[in-house]
C-alpha cells in the first residue's frame, strides 16, 4: 500500500534474510539487539523462520526472515544505525546469512 508523508508517497521496502544458526546463545543476543533496533527504525517482522516449502528451484533457505520498513531510507538508516551496530557486534558467532534490501511494489 502506498502512503504519503509531508514529502509525497513512498513504498514500503523490506529487509529479506537467509538465515543459517551457529550458536543458539548469541543468536539470542542478536535477535534482541535486532528487534530492538528494527522497532525503533518503523519496521516490522513480517517473517520469522517459519516452515520454509521450497516450490522450484535449488534454493535450499533454512530460515527466511523478512522485516518490512516504511521505505527504502528507513531501511537504510536502520541497517547503519549505531542501534543495529550493537547486534551486529554478535552477528558473526550467531549466524551465517545472505542479506537483500528489496523495494515494494506500486499498485
Amino acid at each position: 500500500m502506498n502512503k504519503v508523508t509531508a514529502r509525497g508517497p513512498y513504498v514500503a521496502a523490506y529487509i529479506i534474510s537467509d538465515v543459517k544458526v551457529r550458536d543458539a546463545a548469541a543468536i539470542e543476543i542478536y535477535r534482541t539487539r535486532a528487534a530492538a533496533s528494527i522497532a525503533k527504525y518503523g519496521g516490522q517482522y513480517l517473517v520469522r523462520g517459519g516452515n520454509v516449502e521450497v516450490l522450484e528451484g535449488g534454493w535450499a533457505p533454512r530460515a527466511i526472515i523478512i522485516v518490512e520498513f516504511p521505505d527504502m531510507e528507513r531501511a537504510r538508516a536502520w541497517y547503519h544505525s549505531p542501534e543495529y551496530s550493537l547486534a551486529l557486534d554478535v552477528r558473526d558467532e550467531a549466524l551465517n546469512r545472505n542479506l537483500i534490501l528489496v523495494e515494494g511494489h506500486t499498485p
